[in-house]
């Protein structure tokens, strides 16, 4: 007689508790990973950041090996770049301009190249307008926003180029020393003298890198190429990063001298370094969307991460190339 067993039924799926259970295991799992997934994501940004510094902080150690000195800050906030007026001051555009050529951007810098240096043509006009509405990409930190084409509500007229009413996004700012300076427009025509611009622009106000009508030399940073600023971020408002409404955003990205593209180290309040901030608007700082800490590329061309409660004298010190206060940082 053959016998058989009956083996028990095997359970399939899992029990309603069972299910409630796995999802919940998995909700905190998830709840734990994603800060380390956004800080993990935000490091890569201020890495790309960072890289984007020492990108323009080594174009301008170049532009000045190869002219023997560093960029110029043009002629004021009424002009922009000319691509038949060379470097320094015959140069009527900003530092921003005159580093495209060492930054493998020089189609962009020779836009508008007519062979007419002296006069202001259309063919310039019309490649200026152009050149502040060509994007590139690394001209903006990713933690703060993407590059793209904005309104400049202020519709500010250059003297040698057209009206700005939308442009390219710009993030950095050339250090323009220590010493609070309110820039201006710049003179009417081409034809400038150093009598052609407020003796509060020149002489021993220009105490940064770059700033109107400069010509500043490696040997003049007497403080130390690591012990002084060249190029950092700017602070901005968040509450303005794409709308042209903040008065040190609102212009195009290759005028002079201006606060847009400079920036000052101050021992004043307004000046301190800090971190972007809804609502809050002073316009010649230093700063960033990063949390902590802000970044900054030195003379020497390194680049380190600032801490926004960095000492007010020290912060100053750094921004001039030759008060003899040496002041150093670690990264």
């Amino acid at each position: 007689m053959t016998m058989t067993r009956k083996l028990p039924l095997s359970r399939n799926g899992f029990t309603l508790v069972e299910l409630l259970v796995v999802i919940a295991i998995i909700g905190m799992l998830v709840g734990l990973l994603l800060p380390a997934v956004q800080q993990a994501r935000e490091a890569a940004r201020r890495m790309q950041c960072s890289n984007a510094l020492k990108q323009l902080a080594l174009a301008s150690l170049n532009h000045e090996s190869t002219v023997k000195y560093f960029p110029s800050g043009g002629y004021g906030w009424k002009w922009t770049g000319d691509p038949d007026r060379g470097f320094g001051k015959k140069q009527p555009g900003g530092w921003t301009y005159s580093v495209l050529p060492f930054l493998e951007l020089n189609a962009l810098y020779q836009m508008g190249t007519d062979g007419k240096p002296d006069e202001i043509t259309g063919t310039q006009q019309d490649a200026a307008y152009q050149r502040d509405q060509t994007l590139v990409s690394f001209f903006v930190c990713p933690s703060r926003r993407t590059q793209k084409i904005c309104p400049r509500p202020k519709k500010q007229v250059y003297n040698n180029g057209r009206t700005v009413d939308q442009a390219a996004l710009f993030d950095y700012a050339m250090n323009c020393g220590d010493k609070t300076q309110i820039t201006d427009g710049g003179p009417s025509n081409m034809n400038v003298t150093e009598s052609s611009f407020s003796s509060t622009l020149l002489s021993g106000n220009q105490t940064g890198i770059s700033c109107v009508y400069s010509q500043v030399t490696m040997g003049e940073v007497r403080d130390g190429t690591s012990n002084t600023y060249m190029i950092g971020e700017k602070y901005l408002n968040p509450d303005h990063y794409e709308t042209g409404n903040d008065s040190a955003d609102d212009m195009g990205i290759y005028e002079g001298c201006n606060i847009d593209t400079y920036r000052w180290t101050n021992s004043d309040q307004t000046y301190r370094p800090m971190q972007d901030r809804a609502g809050y608007g002073p316009t010649g700082n230093f700063g960033s969307p990063h949390a902590g800490s802000f970044n900054m590329a030195f003379c020497d061309g390194s680049t380190r991460s600032i801490s926004y409660s960095i000492d007010a004298e020290t912060h100053q010190y750094l921004g001039h190339r030759s008060d003899g206060k040496v002041v150093s940082i670690s990264n």
